[in-house]
């Protein structure tokens, strides 16, 4: 297959299961949402080594938020629920109710939840008081700016994690201005993140190392200093690869997303240093989710 003189590879991204949740911040502005919004999503790219992977899903219009102010929609994907519980009212207590006007909602409603600022309200010292409104809990936490309001829980549903694919170009600088115009059409689409920074992944890992207390390390086969050294999936025109990496909360969802990914990295065309679409993959034996990139595109 190949599209605007693309190659695409006859292979398939290897993802697997997760589970997610989704807040909604809201503040006196959208600025200050997404002030919230960026403190809590930080250092949130992989669960490798930041137990979670978070980013903001999409601005909501005062119309769409529970205290009709602007607001932003934050999705987190952990590899366990427990992980989730042990995780979010941390970030949301030292970010999120840290800033300056900001408030916290549910974004998901479902029969499993994890606390939310169930636990956040002894912060109040005393001085909390909770309202239930159509069932839902919500705590007033005095603070200096005013009020942080907060609800009890959230829902937590099933989730995928690990779709991606590789973008194999001339240059980084080729690879790189493709990939914006791929991150920017991915995000159109509903219940889709792209945790790492920019959405853009500089350094593709492989499962395993050669030293023991790794349990990931560098993609030596996509890394193009490494060409006659090792097995490399490279040719002698390719200069530089990227990757891009989707959790999502269906397949539905992380299909869309990687085919409108891919499609606008291709737009470019191999007249402009874009040469090759892969995806990472272990021969399938680590996730239970398969992404053809052919089927994708077809």
């Amino acid at each position: 297959m190949i599209i605007n003189g693309v190659i695409i590879d006859d292979t398939f991204a290897e993802a697997f299961p997760m589970k997610a949740t989704r807040i909604i911040i809201t503040a006196i502005d959208l600025k200050w949402a997404n002030r919230a919004a960026n403190s809590i999503r930080g250092f949130a790219s992989s669960v490798i080594a930041c137990g979670i992977e978070a980013d903001i899903e999409r601005e909501l219009s005062p119309s769409e938020t529970p205290d009709g102010r602007p607001g932003i929609s934050v999705m987190i994907f952990a590899m366990s629920t427990k992980e989730l519980e042990k995780q979010v009212p941390t970030r949301v207590g030292q970010t999120v109710m840290t800033t300056a006007t900001a408030a916290c909602f549910a974004g998901i409603d479902s029969d499993e939840k994890i606390s939310l600022g169930k636990n956040l309200r002894f912060f109040g010292d005393g001085y909390q008081i909770s309202k239930v409104i159509n069932n839902r809990r919500y705590w007033r936490i005095p603070v200096l700016h005013g009020e942080f309001i907060c609800e009890e829980t959230t829902g937590v549903t099933s989730a995928i994690g690990g779709g991606n694919f590789l973008v194999l170009s001339k240059t980084a600088q080729h690879a790189l201005i493709a990939c914006e115009k791929a991150i920017e059409e991915i995000h159109k689409v509903p219940g889709v993140i792209t945790a790492f920074p920019g959405g853009v992944v500089g350094s593709g890992s492989k499962v395993g190392s050669k030293y023991d207390f790794l349990t990931a390390s560098t993609n030596e086969a996509y890394c193009p200093t490494l060409k006659g050294q090792v097995d490399s999936k490279l040719t002698s025109d390719i200069g530089s690869v990227l990757e891009i990496v989707i959790d999502g909360l269906d397949e539905e969802a992380i299909n869309k997303a990687m085919r409108v990914g891919i499609e606008a990295v291709c737009s470019f065309g191999s007249q402009n240093g874009i040469y090759r679409i892969s995806a990472g993959n272990y021969g399938g034996s680590l996730g239970a989710y398969h992404f053809h990139l052919r089927t994708i595109l077809a």
